[in-house]
């Protein structure tokens, strides 16, 4: 009994981290010699071209910025390609897995190892938690991490704005969907579909991923993992529902994020052993900045 539950959790749980590995598959490292090719020194300047690791700093992170910015970016979310290409993808793959949503429904429930170990995930991904996360680290940035130049922004005030942006843009459409679709939960009750816990924890990985970086990330895809296979076991979602809620977080995660600059996405062949696969890719800006001597 337990080695077929194991079995159907691994099958449940595949179409989320592969979702999301091969959205994030490649985030490669400069090349050692990025600064050998660089202009040669002169009197005026020398040209230096950097990778932009880590996250732009922004001017403000008040209420009034919150607004604005969040207004801005139910604007930008349709207007990039990385929205529909994660969104097509997610419709693909909860098309993919449909048929399989009454098999996993009936063979995922009643564990009771499982309940216990999986019920914290309806609390994790619930929008409570993940905005109450977000406005604690936003306060703490602001109002207890020291300011060195009189400023409140800080990296720590503006990882837990754009985490707030991130859970009210997917909270809305997440919403937006469920009302015009209407799938009745695996109880009868609606509305199920998308599954707005997966969405929540999604869209919070993806903002920590630019933050923190690709390999920093891995603990929150495990987490938002663990919240969408949470619901499954609780049978508040089948698993389409959650295939494609971690999709709506990822594409609302990217928005809020991409506008800070790393904003282009392409498909790029990436060989692997025996063949050939396609991988979502990021193609960070490469800058050039001028140090005066």
């Amino acid at each position: 009994m337990h080695a077929k539950w194991v079995i159907n959790m691994t099958l449940a749980l595949l179409p989320l981290t592969a979702h999301y590995t091969t959205a994030q598959a490649l985030d490669p490292d400069p090349p050692a010699s990025a600064t050998d090719d660089a202009p040669a020194v002169t009197d005026d300047a020398v040209a230096v071209q950097t990778k932009q690791d880590t996250v732009p700093p922004i001017e403000h992170t008040g209420w009034a910025t919150l607004i604005k910015d969040t207004g801005r970016d139910f604007m930008a979310f349709p207007r990039r390609k990385s929205t529909w290409v994660l969104l097509a993808g997610g419709g693909v793959a909860a098309l993919a897995v449909h048929p399989a949503d009454d098999y996993v429904a009936t063979h995922i429930v009643g564990n009771d190892a499982a309940d216990k170990f999986f019920k914290p995930g309806q609390i994790i991904g619930g929008t409570a938690f993940q905005v109450g996360a977000g406005v604690a680290l936003w306060g703490i940035g602001r109002y207890v991490v020291p300011s060195e130049d009189g400023s409140r922004t800080n990296k720590l005030s503006h990882l837990g704005f754009d985490l707030i942006r991130a859970q009210i843009v997917s909270q809305a459409l997440v919403h937006g969907i469920k009302y015009t679709v209407q799938r009745d939960r695996p109880t009868g009750e609606c509305c199920a579909f998308p599954s707005g816990h997966a969405a929540s924890a999604f869209a919070a990985a993806s903002v920590l991923e630019r933050h923190l970086g690709y390999r920093a990330s891995w603990p929150a895809l495990l987490a938002a993992s663990y919240v969408g296979a949470s619901r499954l076991v609780e049978n508040r979602h089948f698993l389409s529902d959650v295939v494609f809620g971690a999709a709506v977080g990822e594409a609302v995660g990217w928005t809020i994020v991409g506008r800070h600059g790393r904003s282009e996405y392409a498909l790029q062949p990436v060989p692997v052993a025996g063949g050939m696969m396609v991988a979502l890719v990021r193609t960070p800006p490469v800058t050039t900045v001028h140090v005066a001597q």
